[in-house]
């Protein structure tokens, strides 16, 4: 039969041990009072605290099923009908989604027009068709059904030609933004 080494006993505490009890000491109170005390010398100190962020509305949920009537030349280009899919009220403002038909024949004259949006996000997915596109960076790309893509922020951009039947899916947050036309 195999021996047992004898273990000891010290009265130390461990380093857990001893981190326990640091931990508990620092009550909830304590720490609130800690965090209430470093803010005043930051004010005192002429250092502003970061704003609090404002609540936003809650999300609501938006559903959109497919009307030829909901496709409306209200948009951003008088060669586009827009669907919108409701995601613009449903968040608030915080996106927009809508499908895009661009109205054949291209025109290269009308839609190859160099512009940018002032936007934190750009998504199109091409549903329907084809379509082919010059981004800064990029160079042109010819974008088929199935294809998507990622625009930047501020990305210079333009379409070259699309087909008579293309049709677009495309995201952008926030759901306003301001697109500005650069000179030719």
């Amino acid at each position: 039969m195999a021996k047992k080494k004898p273990t000891r006993k010290s009265n130390k505490p461990t380093a857990r041990a001893a981190a326990k009890t640091a931990a508990q000491k620092k009550s909830p109170a304590r720490k609130a009072a800690a965090k209430s005390t470093a803010r005043k010398k930051l004010k005192s100190k002429g250092r502003a605290t970061a704003p609090a962020k404002r609540a936003r509305p809650k999300q609501r949920i938006a559903i959109s099923h497919h009307r030829e009537e909901d496709f409306k030349a209200d948009g951003l280009r008088a060669y586009a009908h827009y669907r919108d899919l409701g995601v613009a009220d449903a968040s608030h403002g915080v996106a927009q989604a809508h499908v895009i038909r661009l109205i054949g024949p291209c025109n290269p004259a009308e839609v190859s027009k160099l512009h940018f949006h002032h936007v934190d996000f750009q998504m199109v997915y091409v549903l329907k068709g084809w379509v082919k596109t010059y981004m800064e960076g990029q160079g042109e790309t010819l974008m088929q059904q199935g294809s998507a893509w990622t625009q930047p922020p501020k990305i210079k951009h333009l379409i070259l030609d699309y087909s008579d039947d293309v049709e677009l899916l495309e995201v952008i947050l926030p759901a306003e933004f301001k697109t500005v036309e650069l000179a030719s």
